[in-house]
C-alpha cells in the first residue's frame, strides 16, 4: 500500500492547504513534462485525490487502505478475509466462546490445502492429455481431434493459472491476519453465562 503522506511528504495532521501545497511543490518535478516519470506522477496524483477528498481520506485513517492505492495484491487479500470475516458475524456462538482469528486462518490453511490438490490434479489431466496428443497417429489436413486435444490442455492450463492466483490471494490474507491475537473468556465465565 502506498502512504499517501509520505508521498507527498507531509504529516497526518496536515490539512487541506498543506496538502494542496505539498502536491504543488511535488508536481513541479514530478510531472513528465517536466522530466519527471509518468508513473510516479500518476502514485502522486493519486495520492493527492486521496487527501483532498475528505471521505476518502478519514476512511483511509481508520483501516489504512484506499481501493485506488492499493496493490492488487492486497485487495485479493482484503476480498479473500471479507468473506471470513461475514462468517465470523454470522457465527451464532458468543463473541469470546471461540477464537475467530483461529477460526480464519484454519480456513485460509483448508482452503490452501484444497487449491493445491486441485493443481495437482489439474496437472495430471493435463499431462494425460498431451500424452494422448503425443501418440495421436497420422492425422487428417482438418486435426479436429489434435485441435480439441490442444483446447483442452489450454483450457487445463488456464484453470491452473487461476487456481495459482487463488493461491496468491490466500497467501495475501493469511499474510494479513499476522500480528492479530483474540483473547478467550475463561471457560468458567463461559460455564457461568450459560
Amino acid at each position: 500500500m502506498i502512504d499517501p503522506y509520505e508521498t507527498l511528504g507531509i504529516g497526518r495532521e496536515a490539512d487541506g492547504e498543506a496538502v494542496k501545497a505539498a502536491y504543488r511543490k511535488q508536481v513541479k518535478t514530478a510531472h513528465p513534462d517536466s522530466g519527471g516519470d509518468e508513473k510516479a506522477f500518476g502514485r502522486l496524483r493519486a495520492c493527492y485525490e486521496l487527501l483532498k477528498d475528505p471521505v476518502r481520506r478519514k476512511l483511509y485513517d481508520h483501516t489504512g487502505y484506499d481501493p485506488e492505492l492499493a496493490d492488487p495484491r492486497d485487495l485479493k487479500g482484503i476480498l479473500r478475509l471479507e468473506t471470513l470475516v461475514s462468517d465470523v458475524i454470522l457465527d451464532e456462538r458468543e463473541p469470546g466462546s471461540f477464537d475467530p482469528v483461529a477460526a480464519m486462518r484454519r480456513k485460509l490453511s483448508d482452503d490452501m490445502v484444497q487449491s493445491r490438490f486441485h493443481i495437482l490434479e489439474l496437472e495430471r489431466h493435463r499431462a494425460r492429455v498431451r500424452q494422448h496428443l503425443d501418440r495421436l497417429g497420422r492425422r487428417p489436413a482438418a486435426d479436429v481431434l489434435g485441435a480439441m486435444l490442444r483446447s483442452r490442455s489450454q483450457s487445463i492450463s488456464e484453470a491452473i493459472r487461476s487456481a495459482e492466483t487463488q493461491i496468491e490471494a490466500i497467501e495475501q490474507a493469511y499474510a494479513m491476519l499476522e500480528g492479530y491475537s483474540y483473547e478467550m473468556e475463561a471457560l468458567a465465565e463461559v460455564k457461568a453465562a450459560e
